[in-house]
């Protein structure tokens, strides 16, 4: 019985932990629209605040911060770049879409490599990969025309999401390599070493206010995206296959709905909901289906 108990808790923590690392991720865009910075800064200060814990988790695992070769410390200072890139193109986004909508696009990444992958193979989808494109097509096509009715300025937030997508999966192509020599928390720190500057130059050249009035929400986003929501999705990865890794990215857009629906009058209708499942389905296929490539 004891036995039982036991197997029963080794897979309750991890599960408990890709829960709740993904309902950590899909609150960020609720504190980007509390924050009284801009959204391009607040993106700034989710990566800064963050930077000393990140350091100290890395020392804590002991992982080597300083010793990397020069192609690992090029990957990472491009990987930096495309990381600060996607993190303002997907705060722009927020405040202009419908959160629900914000999330799904931002996670895009998942589709993005999977077609990127077919590019690199030469070849032609196959077998589940096709229901993935169909599905992921059909479903933004149905959100992004939605979005153009309510307004063009919902529109445009849409693609800054895709945008962030784009982006995101770049990052995760040039940082491939570099994930083996360095351990999760130094790649973490080390990215966004590289990416706060870049962000604290684009909210300049914006003319964005940086520097908050409120320190709450910019101090919840930076702990809850950078330390809770990637330390818990990284401890729960060694524990599932893609497909539950798929199906627990789920929990992102239906929390981003609820929060919309509940703190900015955000309301879905069918249509709205047949676009969700469309493009939720189609991260849960590339997810399963995607193969390792090499840039």
């Amino acid at each position: 019985m004891e036995h039982q108990s036991d197997r029963i808790r080794d897979r309750a923590v991890p599960f408990a932990a890709l829960v709740g690392g993904n309902i950590a991720l899909a609150l960020g865009p609720w504190l980007v629209r509390l924050s009284d910075s801009g959204p391009v800064s607040a993106g700034f200060w989710r990566i800064a605040l963050a930077m000393p814990l990140l350091v100290l988790f890395a020392r804590m695992s002991g992982e080597k911060l300083g010793h990397m070769s020069r192609a690992t410390l090029l990957a990472v200072l491009g990987g930096g770049l495309l990381f600060g890139l996607d993190v303002a193109s997907w705060h722009l986004g927020i405040g202009d879409t419908r959160l629900a909508n914000a999330v799904l696009f931002g996670n895009s990444g998942s589709i993005i490599l999977m077609v990127w992958s077919f590019v690199v193979l030469r070849r032609l989808p196959m077998g589940r990969e096709w229901p993935a494109i169909m599905a992921a097509l059909a479903g933004s096509a149905i959100l992004l025309g939605r979005s153009l009715e309510i307004s063009h300025a919902n529109l445009v937030g849409d693609l800054f999401c895709l945008l962030a997508g784009l982006l995101y999966a770049g990052y995760l192509l040039i940082l491939q390599d570099a994930r083996k020599a360095l351990g999760s928390w130094s790649l973490l720190a080390l990215a966004g070493l590289a990416s706060a500057p870049v962000l604290l130059g684009l909210a300049l050249a914006l003319g964005e206010p940086v520097w908050p009035t409120d320190w709450t929400p910019l101090l919840v986003l930076a702990f809850s995206s950078q330390i809770v929501g990637q330390g818990l999705l990284v401890y729960a990865l060694r524990h599932f296959p893609p497909l539950v890794i798929g199906i627990g990215l789920l929990t992102q857009p239906a929390v981003g709905a609820l929060v919309g629906w509940l703190v900015f009058d955000e309301v879905l209708l069918p249509l709205d909901m047949v676009g969700v499942v469309l493009v939720a389905s189609a991260l849960v296929l590339a997810r399963v289906v995607t193969p390792r490539v090499r840039s």
